[in-house]
């Protein structure tokens, strides 16, 4: 069965992201062997993480580790050793073989495996930058380590991703310029050369932009191009989560590749691929 790594529609390539590194809607978040699966297949690959008590970073998304992993309590209280030895929580609540990673076993995994030219992996970061101590910034790069540039990071904070990315030469940098209140604020001001503009000089060097999909339709509804104002500004654009490959989801991609899209972020990357063959 071929990966889901793109689709191309009117001579435009755009990726399939493997969100928490899902390639059917039945994976388990963030395993090794669907990450090594898709960088070795050119994907797009999507996984979180957040600070853990040893001041490093843990691949998980959510800050409680009951329904991701076989732990109890705060990723922020839980040690190293304690993370790695607990495991992964299947889409129904069942443990599975799978370990909790850290990031540090992340970038030795994808060291150790074989990783296509065009395979991207995305490490959004979900806290903001008070969560960040020096140890846990400095670790950052070391972390990463030579695979850094097998990497793009992104988050909601601007200042987390220029804090972290400094320490790691080679790293790509992503922004999500959709939280922190931002879409509230331009469904009432209506103001999208502005949202633009500030998402812009918020993240310089951002070359790519994750946009709420829900928030690209708003705009179009309005009459405004989200997505033909980013790239005006050479950037690239990621609209996500498209969550179930089902009638409404297909066709949510659809609309999305005609507004010429880069990357359309969807948990279920292989079915949706099939619904748009």
């Amino acid at each position: 069965m071929t990966a889901p790594v793109s689709v191309i529609r009117d001579g435009r390539r755009t990726f399939l992201k493997w969100h928490r590194a899902r390639r059917h809607g039945t994976d388990p978040v963030f395993t090794g062997r669907r990450i090594l699966e898709g960088m070795a297949a050119g994907a797009s690959v999507e996984v979180d993480l957040v600070v853990h008590a040893d001041n490093g970073f843990a691949v998980l998304h959510n800050l409680s580790l009951e329904r991701e992993t076989t732990g109890t309590g705060q990723v922020g209280d839980t040690s190293a050793a304690t993370l790695r030895s607990l495991h992964l929580r299947a889409n129904d609540g069942t443990p599975t073989t799978d370990p909790v990673m850290l990031l540090e076993d992340l970038a030795a995994l994808i060291v150790r495996g074989g990783v296509h030219p065009d395979a991207l992996l995305q490490l959004d970061y979900k806290q903001d930058a008070a969560a960040l101590t020096p140890e846990a910034i400095s670790g950052f790069g070391a972390a990463l380590g030579a695979a850094a540039s097998h990497f793009i990071l992104s988050s909601g904070d601007a200042d987390s991703i220029r804090l972290l990315a400094a320490t790691a030469p080679g790293l790509r940098i992503g922004y999500d310029p959709c939280h922190m209140g931002a879409i509230d604020r331009l469904h009432a001001s209506r103001d999208y050369t502005g949202f633009v503009a500030d998402a812009l000089a918020a993240s310089p060097d951002a070359e790519l932009i994750y946009l709420d999909h829900a928030l690209v339709f708003f705009a179009e509804a309005d009459g405004f191009d989200l997505v033909a104002a980013f790239h005006d500004a050479n950037r690239r654009i990621d609209a996500y989560t498209i969550r179930r490959a089902d009638p409404q989801g297909i066709a949510s991609a659809r609309r999305l590749l005609a507004l010429g899209v880069d990357q359309i972020t969807t948990d279920d990357p292989q079915a949706m691929a099939a619904g748009l063959a």
